[in-house]
């Protein structure tokens, strides 16, 4: 695959990011372009392994080599083809996905692996400007009504995957635009929203049909899906997010993340947001170390923060992958995202203890401690602290779906960890509901949301053909 000396002749090279300086003032991607010809020297890294343990470090199971080595030989029609087989949106895994391929890659085990992701992007960027992507409307229609509750990853590519299979698709979105975390939990700044804008133009014409501003389980019950659809596909994610339960929770300017993020999507979006929650000249808190975190540090960047901490209640990574994650496991090892490079304080092994607030009951203190490993976290005496905070925000991760509603009424079953219960084919223990992405597997990335879309439409498929037949021969 590649060249085969290419990897003794090139070195690993990916996009270098914008300015600091320059990409904080917007909200712009921020990487810089990259040339197809450097992407091509790229591809012919890719080595002939033998095993290429790429393919089960993606969750899609991409077949990288293949489409690594078409790039190489500049077949770019081609590796759209073998790229769009196993992955229907590249474009949003090519920018937001952590690459746990990478992480596999026999190349990495003494070497920087192969830039995969910047080659999976490369491929759906030519292949869009080239004016490859076109709708692909199935030859015929099999009569079946399919309901898909949620539009993010998991719901588009399952109501893609059914559609194009022939089955009468209905994608219903509780906010007022498509998208679901891609929409309203991506920053602009990571991901811009034209990027899936132009993906569901495609779905649209296809035949897929979109309702937003439909809550289902409180605007429909989930007794009228079930009687007006063949099949229902729960793809609502994990929206339960883990709160903080300590004194001075209650006071104001302490929020969750995912009520911080959204209000500056919709704002992007050219939206009027009354009361929009913001971190200009305030001295901002963020509570969580993930990716969801970073996601705030980037925004609160942006919107001019006085100051801003971000706390972990881990200890700190190490640099370089550590032992207990050898290759090709995903490594436990330090990641510097763009928002870390523009500024911040980063913390570790830090706990919260409580908050204490103003005469108008609104937070202006946090009060905590530095604590030992896990799975203790032992507070350290004489570790305690004060920090000036005028806006706090919980970026702790989920715990799972919101069981009211649609899961109560419906009467799905649940796992031990609180998500909804399937067997192998994706089926709940109702009689033609299926679930799929972050509501069945809990809060994960978007290569597996994807993922789990596409195994979940094909249970869905064999189901309504009442057949044993793969979704692809229908497709």
């Amino acid at each position: 695959m590649g060249k085969v000396t290419g990897f003794v002749e090139y070195s690993r090279e990916a996009p270098q990011r914008r300015p600091v300086a320059e990409r904080v003032s917007d909200w712009f991607e921020v990487y810089q372009d990259f040339s197809e010809d450097k992407v091509r020297t790229q591809g012919a890294r890719c080595m002939d392994c033998g095993v290429p343990f790429c393919h089960t470090g993606c969750p899609l199971n991409n077949i990288i080599p293949d489409w690594n080595d078409l790039v190489y030989r500049d077949r770019w029609r081609a590796a759209i083809r073998v790229l769009h087989a196993t992955n229907n949106f590249p474009e949003f895994t090519g920018r937001i996905c952590p690459a746990p391929c990478e992480a596999a890659c026999v190349l990495g085990i003494s070497e920087p692996p192969v830039t995969i992701k910047v080659i999976e992007k490369t491929i759906i960027e030519h292949a869009f400007s080239e004016g490859w992507i076109q709708p692909e409307p199935p030859a015929r229609r099999t009569g079946k009504r399919v309901a898909v509750v949620g539009s993010g990853p998991a719901g588009l590519a399952a109501a893609q995957q059914l559609n194009r299979a022939g089955h009468s698709v209905t994608v219903f979105e509780k906010a007022d635009r498509i998208g679901g975390l891609l929409r309203y939990g991506i920053p602009e700044f990571k991901m811009e929203k034209r990027v899936l804008d132009r993906r569901l133009k495609q779905m649209i014409a296809e035949g897929v049909e979109f309702r937003t501003n439909v809550h289902v389980g409180r605007t429909i019950t989930g007794a009228a899906l079930q009687k007006d659809f063949d099949a229902i596909l729960l793809a609502g994610g994990a929206e339960q997010p883990r709160d903080l339960p300590v004194p001075g929770r209650e006071l104001n300017g302490i929020h969750f993340a995912m009520e911080f993020l959204p209000q500056q999507n919709k704002v992007c979006e050219g939206d009027d947001v009354s009361g929009q929650i913001l971190a200009t000249g305030k001295s901002v808190v963020i509570i969580g170390g993930g990716d969801t975190g970073a996601d705030c540090l980037g925004t609160s960047h942006r919107q001019k923060a006085a100051s801003i901490h971000q706390f972990e209640i881990m200890p700190v990574p190490p640099n370089d992958r550590a032992p207990q994650t050898p290759w090709p496991l995903w490594p436990l090892q330090l990641r510097v995202e763009s928002s870390h490079e523009e500024g911040g304080v980063r913390e570790w092994s830090m706990a919260t203890t409580s908050f204490t607030g103003d005469e108008n009951g609104r937070v202006n203190k946090l009060h905590g401690i530095r604590v030992g490993p896990a799975p203790k976290f032992e507070p350290i005496p004489g570790t305690e602290f004060t920090l000036d905070a005028g806006l706090v925000l919980l970026a702790m991760g989920f715990t799972g779906p919101v069981q009211s509603g649609l899961i109560e009424q419906l009467g799905v079953a649940l796992d031990a960890r609180g998500n909804v219960a399937t067997d192998s084919s994706y089926a709940t223990n109702v009689p033609g509901v299926f679930a799929a992405g972050d509501l069945r597997r809990g809060q994960s990335l978007v290569v597996w949301a994807i993922a789990e879309g596409r195994r979940a439409a094909e249970g869905m498929h064999r189901h309504l053909v009442n057949r044993e037949s793969p979704l692809a021969e229908d497709v």
